[in-house]
């Protein structure tokens, strides 16, 4: 069966929030529903999806706090990120008031923890689940192996690399992250990030001004 992608910009930060979505039956799956929830429910029901889960690579605000209003209005489980970004999670609404981001934002109590090596499923898509620190402590990142595919949440981006001056950051933790976990995935593997285009891994190994 087709798996099939949508891209739905949130937050003033234009995080691209993600709806993984099966074109057969239309089961979906929502990744990192950081905000705007009401736009992300207007694409869903353009769509004609229902969604099975939400899923959420790391616990920073434009990444995870429209998760709880998005869980009460489908009735889904929340999944992930790795149990490190916990402390994270529980000051969602401290991080919207820090930036001073408008909206409704709320703290996140995931339904399920992720840890390194779990397999998530879509149908019959499945997506390796791979525990990816640097940018946040329990950020993961979802490899589809059968479609050499990857979602990097805001670990790599096309030219650059996630930030590491907010809580819980270590750029030394980064790099070594995409050196030994993200790039032996392979050249050709294509990814979607949390911010901007997507791009091959092959093409940031080897223009990436960051990683060289």
């Amino acid at each position: 069966m087709p798996l099939a992608a949508e891209i739905v910009p949130v937050t003033p930060f234009q995080q691209n929030c993600c709806i993984f979505y099966d074109d057969a039956d239309k089961s979906a799956v929502v990744v990192d529903p950081g905000g705007d929830v009401d736009r992300i429910e207007t694409a869903l029901k353009r769509l004609g999806l229902t969604v099975k889960g939400i899923w959420i690579t790391h616990g920073h605000i434009d990444h995870a706090g429209g998760a709880m209003d998005l869980k009460d209005a489908l009735g889904v489980p929340i999944i992930g990120p790795h149990r490190a970004d916990e402390m994270l999670l529980g000051r969602l609404e401290d991080q919207a008031r820090m930036f001073g981001l408008p909206g409704r934002f709320r703290n996140c109590v995931p339904d399920r923890w992720l840890e390194e090596g779990e397999i998530l499923s879509l149908g019959d898509h499945r997506f390796e689940v791979i525990h990816a620190p640097g940018h946040a402590p329990g950020h993961v990142v979802f490899y589809n192996r059968d479609a050499a595919f990857l979602h990097a949440g805001d670990v790599l981006f096309s030219g650059s690399i996630g930030r590491t001056d907010l809580p819980g950051g270590d750029h030394a933790q980064l790099l070594a992250t995409i050196r030994d976990k993200i790039l032996p995935l392979g050249d050709e593997v294509g990814f979607i990030c949390g911010h901007g285009p997507g791009s091959r891994l092959g093409i940031e190994r080897r223009t990436n001004p960051f990683l060289r």
